[in-house]
């Protein structure tokens, strides 16, 4: 692999360079983890543009076990929050003690587990709006703030939080505005046969598989933000960035004040108007536009192209899309709605 010190310099020897990397971290995930292969990229792809992810899938699916090997392969540091009923704030971001020594009494900052690289936030709908709500500073900041002092998280900081969509009772669904921090939603789906054979036969054997970390602990901080600057500096031609939006737009409803799609020519599908309350943010333009500039560098590119918009489309918009109640009733996938905006606005682009 190139060294540091060349890639600062040629960007076509800087792309390649990340490339490896992300391809390295793949192969060693896969060592580990059965199947996957289209959320693990999603996962690195979210991880790389500086954003987090909401985990979707049944149990036993290996949600807790993907973002523990991301962890190990990254050689970064992990913590872990086990969101329950009784879970309070000061669990997660830490809490101020009074602590007596040489005779005085001061107040002492105890870090929480959100101090980390790599935060594991393990069945986030079962905490009280108030608990999940302690992680929107650190997440959209960078940093938490107790008893009125503020305290920097370091770099990295990835937000890794998952769901259990089969059991509802004794979990309060996240709000939209904590949804649309997350840049991307994975869902993880069931294993298939062939699937579910290797896993077997890996994770009942007398030697468990392992996977090696791609950097050394040391220097693995500063790797990856390099590589996130990178990702940082891939252009996006204006006809795209105007794209990107038209497919924003195009998520909410016409007839809504917060959807201006049917004002300035971008067109809105008939099931959009019947299912859909409110439409995509700009958050959401923002992952579609952070997403494809790391599938540009994955296909050894230093500009975007359509097809990096649409490749990340599903993941970056789906949850940001607020279905009414006809939507419920009628079983609506948020997901083959954007397939279907992407599809009347594809045409935008040729």
């Amino acid at each position: 692999m190139t060294t540091a010190a060349a890639s600062r310099g040629d960007p076509a020897t800087r792309i390649r360079e990340f490339c490896e990397v992300f391809e390295a971290i793949q192969n060693q995930i896969a060592k580990v983890v059965v199947g996957h292969h289209e959320v693990l990229e999603q996962i690195l792809v979210a991880f790389f543009a500086g954003g987090h992810v909401l985990i979707e899938g049944v149990p036993g699916t290996g949600k807790t076990l993907i973002v523990r090997t991301l962890a190990h392969v990254l050689n970064l540091r992990f913590g872990r929050v086990q969101f329950t009923i009784d879970l309070m704030p000061a669990d997660i971001t830490g809490t101020r003690i009074v602590v007596e020594a040489d005779g005085r009494r001061e107040f002492v900052f105890f870090r929480g587990p959100v101090f980390t690289n790599v935060l594991l936030a393990d069945e986030i709908n079962r905490a009280t709006p108030k608990t999940q709500s302690a992680l929107l500073e650190a997440m959209a900041e960078m940093q938490v703030t107790v008893a009125g002092s503020t305290y920097p998280l370091d770099p990295p900081f990835f937000t890794l939080a998952t769901l259990n969509p089969i059991e509802m009772e004794g979990t309060y669904p996240l709000p939209e505005a904590q949804l649309d921090r997350f840049l991307f939603k994975a869902i993880l789906s069931y294993p298939s046969a062939a699937e579910m054979r290797e896993i077997l036969s890996s994770t009942t054997s007398a030697e468990l598989p392992e996977s090696q970390p791609v950097f050394a602990a040391e220097e693995a901080p500063r790797r990856v933000e390099a590589l996130k600057s990178l990702v940082r500096e891939v252009l996006v031609a204006p006809h795209l960035q105007e794209y990107a939006a038209r497919l924003v737009r195009a998520t909410g409803p016409s007839q809504s004040k917060f959807a201006p799609a049917a004002h300035d020519g971008t067109p809105v599908d008939e099931r959009i108007d019947r299912y859909v309350s409110f439409g995509s943010s700009p958050r959401g333009g923002q992952a579609l536009l952070l997403g494809a500039k790391v599938h540009a560098l994955l296909n050894e590119r230093g500009n975007v192209s359509a097809d990096d918009i649409h490749k990340v489309a599903v993941p970056a918009l789906a949850h940001r899309l607020v279905l009414n109640f006809a939507a419920q009733a009628d079983q609506v996938d948020p997901r083959e709605l954007i397939e279907r905006v992407i599809d009347a606005n594809r045409k935008a682009v040729r």
